[in-house]
């Protein structure tokens, strides 16, 4: 009797697969380029080789193409060179609306960068014809310093022999000769994003499923917090474990919620303010649920401020003892930062001009936001004084303490069965 394949065997299979079906992709959107390049020469030019527009109309079709919203229509670029790169991309969250552009909120930082690619006319065809693809979608408010994604862009490389004929794909891994990408895209982009560097990449890479590992960090300013006790919460996470307690289930989408932390760490940073020190958690992983991270630091604050025990951590990872989640409030995403995303064989790289120019930019957002945060601290010395003539420091405010109701004692989401169960009753 044949036996099935292990969910780890089915996703390499799937993974496999997938890489297949990307490189054939590939191949056909390189063709249908080239397809394209000669249906506009031939419209043009004619297939005797000879003008059949005048120059009154080629003059007109310019000021059509200036006209239109993105800049120029990425059709007209089909005849240049292209090769497929990797960018490794930060951004400042606050003000964007998650990473991905699909949830019709603007802006995100998927937009911008598009507009960025219109604007160097570096994008040849649409998205779609772009093969597109990115590491992860981060949520409202968080950052990134490392985040990766990859795409055909125009290429300055002449085709050679290797290059299977004239697809128009530059397969070569050499830069030399090539467009700054990094200084050419970060001149246009808002001053929250930067590229930090480019990199060749294969025609059957894909940002997201070649990803072997991603680090996020979150900042947290110490107060009166047990970190001991946060570690040791903390270190029952690493390793592989079913995380439905420890996430936003989407059970439209997702079936198998075990994931793989490999690497949990909490240290002090040599930031301080007003005697009190910022302190940062590192947490690594194959890749992460929806909400993953924050649901993790929200129970760890609970641990740290002595509401819960440590083996609450070994209790929520039980899911057939505890088979509905708990309801919590997630940690805030504004001190989330996707920190990096690790790949086999992508090594990023920077011209020193593009390099130069970046850690100006950098050392000047850094500045400002120094400046406002003296603002800020000015007029906490000019509030006036307190009723009771009592001085406070930002970190002993007059909150009003609510009572903690231990999270083995809430209310409870439904269970992932019962959620199917929904789905499938609607469909």
């Amino acid at each position: 009797m044949a036996t099935q394949p292990s969910d780890a065997e089915l996703i390499v299979s799937l993974r496999a697969r997938v890489k297949e079906l990307e490189t054939e992709n590939a191949k056909l959107l390189a063709q249908l380029a080239d397809c394209h390049s000669h249906e506009m020469e031939e419209k043009l030019h004619g297939p005797d080789g000879k003008d059949r527009e005048s120059k009154e109309g080629n003059k007109k079709l310019e000021k059509k193409m200036e006209k239109k919203e993105s800049g120029y229509d990425t059709r007209f670029m089909s005849h240049h060179s292209k090769r497929y790169v990797a960018l490794k991309v930060m951004y400042f969250g606050k003000r964007f609306y998650g990473f991905a552009s699909e949830a019709q909120m603007q802006p995100t930082v998927e937009s911008e960068l598009f507009k960025a690619f219109e604007k160097t006319r570096l994008l040849i065809g649409d998205r779609k014809e772009s093969q597109y693809s990115r590491c992860g979608r981060t949520d409202k408010g968080v950052s990134s310093v490392g985040q990766v994604i990859a795409l055909f862009l125009r290429s300055n490389l002449k085709l050679s022999a290797i290059n299977n004929g004239n697809s128009g794909v530059v397969l070569d891994e050499k830069h030399e000769g090539e467009i700054d990408y990094v200084r050419v895209i970060n001149r246009v982009l808002p001053n929250d994003i930067r590229i930090l560097g480019w990199c060749p990449a294969p025609v059957d890479f894909h940002a997201r499923f070649s990803c072997l590992s991603r680090e996020y960090k979150y900042f947290f300013w110490k107060e009166k917090l047990n970190i001991l006790a946060m570690e040791s919460a903390g270190n029952k996470l690493v390793g592989e474990h079913d995380f439905r307690n420890f996430c936003k289930m989407d059970a439209a989408n997702v079936h198998n919620y075990r994931r793989h932390i490999t690497l949990f760490e909490i240290s002090p940073t040599d930031v301080r303010y007003n005697g009190n020190q910022l302190w940062v958690i590192k947490i690594k992983g194959s890749a992460f649920l929806w909400h993953q991270v924050r649901c993790m630091v929200a129970v760890l604050f609970m641990v740290g401020k002595g509401l819960e025990s440590p083996n609450v951590i070994d209790l929520l990872l039980d899911t057939t003892r505890i088979v509905r989640k708990p309801q919590y409030t997630m940690a805030s995403e504004v001190p989330l930062v996707l920190q990096c995303c690790e790949f086999d064989d992508i090594k990023f790289i920077c011209s020193s001009d593009a390099g130069d120019a970046l850690r100006l930019h950098l050392v000047n957002e850094c500045q400002i936001y120094q400046l406002q945060a003296t603002i800020f601290h000015e007029a906490l010395l000019n509030c006036l004084p307190l009723s009771n003539d009592q001085s406070l420091t930002p970190f002993q405010g007059t909150k009003k303490k609510v009572s903690h109701v231990p999270l083995m004692s809430r209310p409870t989401e439904p269970s992932y069965e019962e959620r199917r169960a929904k789905l499938n009753a609607i469909a």
